[in-house]
């Protein structure tokens, strides 16, 4: 015979039951509300910026009171999101800060970093134009001397804890567990595109290859403007291209640095002047984590 599951022994446990009189959020918002530097420190926004964000959010965050408990309201599930993605803190650390169940932040966590992703993504990260392009290919040329350069490519592991019945999927070369997100940055340290979630163990080639990012490259589906001369050449238009390291594939519009063997002084140049302009996304992805 199937064993029964234990019954809980409690519907709402006695320290969870203190939220409204114990918890950080009913015992420090407003006060933090009313103090934006320390505000800043909490959420890593401005108080302004919260206010907008949560105006943005409030309709998918209300739910309704029911007989049974209070609906928590947006103002805590918005801080209790940002509070686990500026800090890392797990789960079972907010559920003591915020006196509120383990499962209950899971939800709120997951729950509201959808709308923000859905709602938010076409002003944060629109598609670019043609025009865009170009502006983002002249802040390379000022910024790093290299001409016709459209963005900087690069990918960075995201540590995880190993998804159950994934196998060796989500082990990387770095010995840990992680997806990847996989981003395109301008000259302004800003990402202008991105593909999130593929395994750790997947190579960067393959990953750009795969991403939409990278079919709609192929397919010359990103309004990339037309070829020109570099700047001082008399010699045929060259293309615009994207930069990257030497784990992506090299193509018509991803440029990689020379091998370092049998190097002179054109290729040394090269090197230097791509790497200057790659840097930009390494520097985003230090920017992000600080963040």
């Amino acid at each position: 015979m199937l064993s029964e599951e234990p019954r809980r022994r409690r519907w709402v446990h006695p320290i969870v039951s203190q939220c409204l009189q114990k918890g950080h959020f009913h015992k420090l918002y407003f006060d933090l509300w009313q103090h934006p530097d320390k505000f800043q420190g909490y959420c890593r926004m401005s108080v302004q910026t919260f206010d907008m964000l949560l105006a943005s959010l409030r309709s998918g965050l209300t739910f309704q009171d029911t007989n049974m408990r209070r609906s928590i309201s947006p103002e805590e599930r918005l801080l209790v999101t940002l509070r686990f993605l500026a800090t890392g803190n797990s789960f079972a650390s907010l559920h003591y800060e915020y006196l509120l169940g383990i499962s209950t932040i899971s939800g709120i966590v997951c729950h509201t970093c959808q709308p923000i992703w859905q709602r938010l993504r076409d002003a944060v990260m629109p598609q670019p134009k043609a025009e865009d392009w170009l502006r983002i290919a002249d802040g390379f040329y000022q910024s790093a001397q290299f001409p016709n350069c459209l963005r900087a490519l690069d990918s960075k592991h995201i540590r995880v804890k190993k998804p159950l019945h994934s196998g060796s999927q989500y082990f990387n070369f770095k010995q840990y567990f992680s997806i990847v997100l996989l981003a395109l940055v301008d000259s302004n340290y800003r990402f202008i595109i991105v593909d999130i979630g593929a395994y750790g163990s997947t190579a960067d080639a393959r990953i750009f290859c795969s991403s939409q990012m990278g079919e709609r490259l192929c397919a010359n589906q990103l309004a990339l403007p037309e070829t020109r001369r570099l700047p001082g050449s008399s010699a045929s238009a060259a293309p615009f291209v994207i930069v990257a390291d030497k784990g992506f594939a090299l193509s018509p519009h991803v440029m990689r640095a020379f091998p370092r063997r049998d190097l002179d002084d054109r290729k040394h140049i090269f090197n230097y002047r791509l790497s200057r302009a790659r840097r930009y996304v390494e520097c985003a992805f230090g920017i992000l984590s600080n963040k």
